[in-house]
């Protein structure tokens, strides 16, 4: 579901056409094959995320080629430091989102105030569906520190071992469609119905210091002929607080018992966007992160279209909350942190 009250926009063909994008508001574009441009105008205080989530229709043919890159640029056509985001797809055309970052950083690239573009690409190979599709666009701004001495290394060692997952009794609660309307959650066992081709969302609040959990399950289907198999029939993602992929994990699901362990993520902190490694880049700050649970369309060729398949959501948030870094302005107020500030 699109973020209500979205802005409705149109990206330019080239940057001199590019409509201006504000930080705080959703914004409502299509998009075929091809180049959207779009300004900001950034300070000099700040880290932004620019993110685009597109909406494929269900059914939509999609390739592993296909898939969505966003980068910021300067007004000179020089693209900042930490670009592009990308995300493709799989074997279903899924909700994507990928993120465009404007980094606070020391001696580096595009850190002055003044006009940016941010530049969103579709890709789709010829074989597959060229319509214009949705995409919401969201610029968020991160306040800079206090007294201006972040951190400027990544962390060292960190506990990393697999999940301890509870096995609690499961309660039940649907997910949502898409970032906007997706479920709040947190530690516990969670229930939940799949039919093929569906994405359901969810959110879990993960403060500074915590680490998140998580695995998914399948049951088993109420199956229409002896055999069946699905490659990449359960796969779950996990977002962060900007609508940026951490991580994600696929495998074939075949009507029988099927289940996905995403490795348990790092401590949320701040130094962790200066890390080599994607995974921990992801969580650097604290506030809502996203679930993305999706089954795969070609389930529903040996399975019954009257029974869902029953999904188990496993979450374990441990660690924290530490104390939180030293922000010059409101964390909460910028859409990020949980709680208060």
């Amino acid at each position: 579901r699109g973020a209500e009250g979205a802005e409705r926009i149109r990206g330019g063909p080239v940057s001199a056409d590019a409509p201006l994008v504000a930080a705080g508001r959703a914004y409502a574009d299509t998009i075929g094959p091809g180049e959207r441009f779009y300004r900001l105008n950034l300070d000099d205080a700040s880290s932004v995320y620019f993110s685009a989530v597109l909406q494929p229709p269900r059914g939509a043919e999609v390739g592993y080629g296909d898939g969505l890159e966003v980068e910021i640029m300067t007004k000179e056509g020089e693209r900042c430091p930490n670009n592009p985001g990308r995300a493709g797809f799989g074997y279903d055309p899924v909700p994507l989102g990928a993120v465009a970052v404007r980094r606070l950083e020391e001696d580096a690239a595009c850190q002055g105030a003044g006009v940016y573009f941010a530049k969103v690409t579709r890709t789709a190979a010829k074989d597959s569906d060229r319509g214009a599709w949705p995409v919401e666009l969201l610029l968020q701004r991160e306040p800079g520190l206090a007294l201006g001495n972040a951190p400027a290394t990544a962390p060292g060692v960190w506990p990393s071992a697999s999940p301890t997952l509870p096995g609690s009794e499961p309660v039940v609660r649907p997910g949502g469609t898409g970032f906007n309307d997706a479920r709040a959650l947190g530690s516990g066992v969670w229930r939940d119905d799949l039919r093929p081709g569906q994405t359901r969302f969810y959110r879990v609040p993960l403060d500074w210091g915590q680490q998140l959990g998580l695995s998914a399950e399948l049951a088993d289907a109420r199956m229409t002929r002896p055999y069946g198999s699905a490659p990449g029939g359960l796969t779950v993602a996990l977002y962060s607080p900007y609508r940026g992929l951490i991580e994600d994990k696929a495998v074939a699901y075949g009507g029988k018992q099927a289940g996905v362990t995403l490795p348990k993520t790092a401590p949320v902190a701040y130094e962790n966007r200066f890390s080599d490694t994607g995974q921990v880049r992801g969580v650097r700050l604290a506030g809502w992160y996203y679930i993305a649970v999706t089954l795969g369309a070609k389930v529903a060729e040996f399975t019954e279209d009257a029974s869902p398949v029953p999904l188990t959501l496993r979450m374990a948030v441990t660690g924290g909350p530490a104390r939180a870094p030293a922000y010059g302005e409101s964390l909460s107020a910028a859409g990020f942190g949980v709680g208060a500030d």
